[in-house]
């Protein structure tokens, strides 16, 4: 499971505790909380962060906590794996792997070997919208089984079936690559409709931090349609009804990254491979100027474009000089800039923060997706 995974589904696990004695169902606040409220809100949820005790929690204390998901999680997993193998000594009872396994699995949608995805076919007498995964992991990991079971599940429940898709990695072929596979697999997927019981006039597609921003970069993006190719898959569209975006980042030009939110963020292994260059150092190249336009979603955003639900787990605060090395990569900051942007062109979009809601936010992007597929 990829880095940014790990942290949402760490922190999530926290929200769930809180949540266990909220409403079953929440609005979505009106006015994100950030600055000191933020902080305040941020306390008040996970008390754990205040690491000196004194009841007031800083942007440092925020940011180390944060960093520290990880770990936390990997020692909740250790804790257990432990209990499983005790159990099992003691002749109890196992738990089995709970995974919701997909009704066609590694179906390819292209040439290379990773070109394969996994579908979830609804229940239903009529063809059924589509919601598409794309993983996370800097484009360099990660898999299509990282998708969360629980949204499957309320996709399924809901009447929506869903793909999950694998692409190729940065060490195979660099940006734009990825965000074509992307392409291609939404287009195979139309051409299933008719056999798969698909509606190919509503589809959705997300992901977390990189499948987010492919996620919104084909939703952005003019239609790539090839209405002249000898290719029947390559004529269909690329147009998404709407798109979902946890942790994702509306630029990825790194010295706009860099601009907002610091050079930790800049500093994130991510670029060099993404680009095809060796260093951070090498980014200055002019050369890759109109590559980093080309690869960030808000450049082609426009009135005509698919309405996003957006939800970010990272504290909205300043982060601080000596953070680690790629911390600020999910900044909410990019969803401020992102809604502020689709505010201007009169598109909707919906953000969310961990601390401001007591719900899984994946659970609160189905409302948003059965609402733009008409179902609610």
């Amino acid at each position: 499971m990829n880095a940014s995974r790990l942290i949402l589904l760490c922190v999530i696990s926290f929200a769930f505790a809180v949540a266990a004695e909220s409403p079953a169902s929440m609005a979505i606040p009106p006015s994100p909380s950030s600055g000191e409220e933020h902080l305040q809100r941020w306390l008040r949820r996970f008390p754990a962060a205040d690491a000196d005790r004194d009841g007031r929690l800083t942007a440092e204390e925020a940011w180390r906590y944060h960093g520290q998901a990880p770990q936390r999680a990997r020692e909740e997993k250790a804790k257990q794996e432990r209990l499983i193998v005790e159990a099992a000594k003691a002749g109890l009872s196992v738990p089995a792997e709970s995974r919701l396994l997909p009704h066609l699995a590694n179906v390819s949608y292209g040439p290379h070997e990773r070109h394969v995805l996994d579908v979830w076919i609804a229940k239903s007498a009529k063809p059924t919208p589509l919601v598409v995964f794309f993983h996370g992991g800097a484009w360099k990991i990660g898999d299509k089984r990282d998708i969360h079971d629980p949204t499957v599940q309320a996709c399924l429940a809901a009447g929506i079936s869903v793909a999950a898709v694998n692409y190729r990695f940065t060490t195979s072929a660099t940006l734009p690559a990825q965000f074509l596979d992307a392409a291609r697999a939404v287009q195979f997927l139309r051409s299933r409709a008719e056999s798969w019981n698909l509606d190919s006039s509503r589809i959705a597609a997300y992901g977390a931090s990189a499948g987010a921003v492919m996620s919104m970069w084909l939703g952005f993006h003019p239609d790539l349609a090839d209405v002249v190719s000898r290719d029947p898959i390559a004529r269909r569209s690329t147009r998404l009804t709407c798109i979902g975006s946890i942790n994702g980042q509306c630029t990825v030009n790194p010295f706009v990254i860099r601009d907002w939110i610091g050079e930790p963020a800049f500093q994130h292994g991510v670029f060099p491979a993404a680009y095809g260059v060796k260093s951070h150092a090498e980014l200055s190249d002019p050369k890759l100027r109109l590559a980093f336009d080309e690869m960030s979603p808000i450049t082609y955003l426009t009135r005509d474009d698919p309405p996003v639900f957006e939800s970010y787990t990272e504290p909205d605060a300043p982060v601080p000089t000596d953070a680690l090395r790629g911390q600020g990569m999910h900044h909410p900051i990019f969803g401020h800039k992102l809604k502020a942007a689709m505010d201007t062109v009169g598109v909707a979009c919906v953000y969310v923060h961990i601390v401001d809601i007591a719900e899984d936010p994946e659970l609160l992007m189905v409302q948003f997706f059965q609402r733009h597929f008409g179902l609610r």
